[in-house]
């Protein structure tokens, strides 16, 4: 037997039914992932000051030395101030990825992926941080005359 053709009615009562289930299920969902979350949260004002203390810490790198730290670069002695200005002075987009890839240990790739961008471009801003960055020590050469 043929079954019978269902009716515009029927099936936009179907599809209805379909989407509010849909929507029922997701609602269901978003509220089990919200108390998930919750369950592993804390809120800052129920920290204790120990616990506060370990959210953070502080660089003291050059804090034990005497004297100031200098670096070797280009055949001449930089302290760490201007190195630190000089990187300061790149354009954004080639500071991140100066900083990310020699300070903070990350391949092209995975800077990259952090910032949706072909990993190329991640590539020569790297690469072309150097020329500007040489071009900065050498006009702050003259503020060290000893050197």
């Amino acid at each position: 037997m043929n079954e019978p053709e269902r009716t515009e009615w029927q099936i936009r009562c179907a599809f209805n039914g379909f989407c509010k289930r849909a929507l029922k299920n997701e609602s269901i969902n978003a509220h089990k992932e919200i108390r998930r979350k919750q369950a592993h949260e804390i809120n800052f004002s129920a920290l204790t000051p120990k616990e506060e203390n370990q959210l953070y810490t502080c660089e003291d790198f050059f804090a034990e030395d005497k004297e100031e730290q200098t670096f070797f670069a280009g055949g001449k002695e930089w302290d760490a101030k201007t190195i630190a200005d000089a990187i300061h002075s790149l354009p954004e987009e080639k500071r991140r990825a100066v900083l990310l890839y020699y300070f903070f240990d990350m391949s092209d790739a995975e800077i990259a992926e952090l910032y949706q961008i072909p990993r190329s471009t991640v590539q020569y801003r790297r690469t072309s941080s150097f020329e500007l960055l040489k071009r900065y020590l050498e006009e702050h050469a003259y503020d060290y005359p000893d050197w």
